[in-house]
């Protein structure tokens, strides 16, 4: 064996061993990367009007996105928590019944629509009770991703800090660690380019387009349960905000039933107002908004977009909305460098 396959096979080992070490802090090097890439402008000015003090620099645009960014987010969670659980401890104390409410909603549909439905092999009931157990269940995630950081407080007090800790080293001294990977990459520059400068691009797309997205849909659909009346519209607010993440269906999986269980309970003309806002205006943000700050800017079909996030979330939870889309786009370029290799060839 020559010295050159052992210092392949000794670096292969290495880096095994090492991505296995890593994988209990994978998430905050993750979000410390991506922050760091999104923010990188905003250290840039810093360090422009600091002439040039890399360190300084860097610890400033940290305690920035710290007071503007992340302690606004911990607020609202709070608030979001708060709402959520209230909602929760009604529907165990049987002031909110949702057997009642699928109960009306089935009522709504005409007794021969029923039986039409009937004739061709559809139970009506059954599915009625699968869409129950399916908002139930939809509820649930959604509060258990809010309620996550405060069941794991340890490891979330970690992994929080320990992102802020790399993002101080990935602004100060990102661009040697990026020279140093872009060298080690046994590929050609041109290639190289392509592969990091869509990583690059769909992570930052899909991060701002997302955010974009949410924070629209969000404030649109809270608003508009709070002028209603629902309860709790902070809470479904943020629960619109974050299955928006999930393009084609979206904030739809909130309106859409709400408005049904308005019309159920006999508040037909708040359920017309709300399903035509739905449909009008919160769908409408997202079909204007998320192909200007996700589709194009990615460069990637929206189905591709679609099935990558879903894949995502189910597999590496929260951070595949953004590592998702990400992983997706490097497939493609890498299956086009090999195709154009193999013709040129």
């Amino acid at each position: 064996m020559n010295r050159n396959a052992v210092l392949i096979l000794l670096a292969t080992g290495a880096t095994v061993a090492f991505a296995f070490i890593l994988t209990v802090v994978w998430q905050a090097i993750f979000w410390a990367v991506v922050l760091g890439v999104l923010f990188r402008p905003v250290m840039k000015w810093m360090e422009t009007r600091l002439s040039g003090r890399h360190g300084i620099a860097a610890a400033l645009t940290v305690l920035l996105i710290i007071v503007f960014v992340l302690i606004p987010i911990f607020v609202l969670g709070s608030m979001i928590l708060a709402e959520g659980a209230s909602f929760y401890a009604r529907i165990q104390s049987g002031e909110v019944d949702p057997n009642a409410t699928f109960r009306r909603l089935q009522g709504l549909l005409l007794p021969e629509i029923d039986h039409w439905l009937t004739g061709v092999g559809i139970d009506l009931g059954s599915i009625t009770e699968r869409l129950q157990a399916a908002v139930l269940r939809g509820g649930e995630f959604v509060l258990s991703l809010l309620l996550g950081a405060g069941q794991n407080a340890a490891a979330f007090v970690i992994n929080f800090f320990l992102t802020l800790y790399l993002l101080f080293f990935i602004f100060r001294d990102g661009d040697g660690i990026y020279r140093a990977i872009f060298q080690a990459v046994p590929l050609p520059d041109d290639q190289k380019q392509r592969l990091f400068g869509k990583f690059a691009e769909v992570s930052i797309a899909t991060l701002k387009g997302t955010a974009i997205i949410g924070l629209v849909q969000g404030a649109l659909g809270g608003t508009i349960f709070a002028i209603l009346g629902i309860g709790g519209s902070v809470f479904w607010g943020a629960v619109m905000a974050l299955v928006s993440v999930v393009p084609a269906v979206g904030s739809a999986l909130v309106w859409v039933p709400a408005a049904l269980i308005l019309m159920a309970g006999g508040a037909w003309i708040k359920g017309v107002i709300l399903l035509a806002y739905g449909v009008l205006v919160i769908s409408m943000a997202d079909n204007l908004l998320r192909p200007v700050v996700v589709g194009r800017q990615a460069s990637m079909p929206d189905y591709l977009v679609l099935v990558s996030t879903i894949g995502g979330l189910g597999v590496l939870g929260l951070s595949g909305f953004v590592l998702g889309p990400a992983i997706a786009a490097l497939f493609v370029v890498v299956w086009q460098l090999f195709s154009e290799e193999h013709v040129l060839r």
